[in-house]
């Protein structure tokens, strides 16, 4: 019901937001000479964060236009590679006068968090990652937009999917997994390896992930751990309605995980809206410009599949089954340590409040048979959870060992087989 009275409300709000439209747009309009004055200003400013506070705000695109190649500059063309129900596989072709370049260099399979916004909370890390390799990454489909008649999506499921994605792509492919998606990762990884799979990955890096929370456990690990799932279950889960091409699922829906992230840091946000409100006064466009560009990105959030959700609070934060040894995936045990020729890379941020110092590296005491030249582990000083995949930290200190780790363990030998064999998924 929860969810109904959120779309009523958008609905009767939708006239007061065309109104602020109206009003910013008379207000600021560069032929009215009252537009220059204080009070113009102050009320075209008004009426623009009102519309922007309460705008239903749209999956945003990547943007990515253009990346230097090889010496060239290259254009960037998103091409869907794979159309799954929950999500799409997306590459980043890379193109000089029409022409595919860098086809030599390593593939890497971006896996982004299924945990409220859009892949494209990871723009800055596909940006950085395109000049020196093939980029793909798991564009994840809104649950509200995905039929009822697909089924339920739980964490095997995503399991599956990230198996399946890295069959597809071939031999030699490299994982990414950012934050939530390392579990999810290493557990495909983990009955890849154990099947003897030729199309296991030829390395995994492991950023900011979830893999054992009892370590140095965060205000996000103690919310989870702090109530029932039956709780979860009965307060945050609601039913998509019959607007939606997903009427029926069971959902978490983004609205109330924007709440959940709004609250968290409430103060902060009121300040940033506040300056936002002065610098429009002010006329300084960069500034509000900054703001724009970020909440765009911030508010944009979508619902999660409540089957996925509920297994990820309980196995992953409350039960922590798979540093205990208990995950299972559709009933089959996942065991980590069948890692023997996977190179693991896992990094963290000295100051992660979402994956605490710690809970990344569990993933090097879990893979007990994998060789010492075939792992490191990284900390980031000074950067916190989203510093480790994005900006200037990102870009100068994490990047480049991140690469260098790529490039050493591209076309290894996997059992004799090359990994630069004919691919054989497709």
């Amino acid at each position: 019901m929860l969810y109904q009275m959120h779309e009523f409300q958008q609905a009767a709000i939708t006239p007061m937001r065309v109104m602020a439209q109206a009003m910013y747009q008379f207000y600021s309009h560069p032929l009215l000479p009252t537009s220059y004055t204080r009070l113009a200003r102050s009320m075209a400013a008004g009426a623009d964060v009102f519309e922007r506070v309460t705008r239903r705000y749209i999956k945003p695109t990547f943007g990515l236009k253009t990346t230097p190649v090889n010496g060239a500059q290259a254009e960037v063309h998103e091409a869907t590679q794979l159309c799954l129900p929950f999500c799409n596989l997306v590459h980043f072709e890379r193109r000089v006068d029409g022409e595919e370049v860098g086809t030599d260099q390593p593939k890497v399979l971006v896996v982004a968090p299924l945990s409220g916004h859009y892949a494209t909370l990871l723009r800055g890390t596909v940006e950085a990652l395109l000049p020196d390799h093939r980029v793909y990454i798991t564009d994840w489909a809104n649950a509200r937009d995905v039929s009822y008649f697909h089924g339920p999506f739980g964490l095997s499921d995503y399991v599956d999917y990230v198996r399946l994605l890295v069959q597809f792509l071939g031999l030699n492919v490299h994982v990414l997994g950012v934050c939530q998606p390392s579990v999810p990762v290493l557990a495909a990884a983990a009955l890849m390896a154990e099947d003897g799979d030729p199309l296991r990955p030829a390395s995994m890096t492991l950023m900011g992930g979830p893999i054992d929370t009892r370590i140095n456990p965060t205000t996000v690990n103690q919310y989870a751990e702090s109530k029932p799932i039956s709780w979860f279950e009965e307060n945050v889960v609601h039913t998509v309605p019959v607007t939606y091409h997903g009427r029926g699922r069971r959902v978490y829906p983004g609205f109330l995980q924007l709440s959940g992230f709004m609250s968290m840091n409430m103060d902060r946000h009121m300040d940033a809206h506040l300056r936002y409100y002065r610098h429009l006064i002010q006329g300084d466009g960069d500034s509000a410009e900054a703001h724009r560009q970020f909440y765009d990105e911030y508010l944009s959030v979508m619902d999660l599949p409540a089957e996925f959700y509920l297994e990820t609070v309980h196995q992953v934060f409350q039960e922590h089954r798979l540093p205990e040894g208990r995950l299972e995936v559709h009933g089959r045990r996942v065991r980590p340590g069948a890692i023997r020729d996977i190179a693991l890379l896992t990094v963290e941020g000295e100051r992660d409040d979402i994956t605490g110092l710690g809970q990344t590296k569990a993933a090097h005491t879990l893979c007990a048979n994998l060789p010492d030249a075939l792992r490191q582990h990284y900390v980031q000083p000074k950067v916190g959870h989203y510093g480790i995949f994005n900006g200037r930290r990102w870009r100068e200190h994490i990047l480049p060992r991140v690469r260098a780790f790529i490039l050493e363990h591209n076309n290894r030998a996997y059992d004799g087989q090359l990994a630069e064999a004919p691919r054989k998924a497709g």
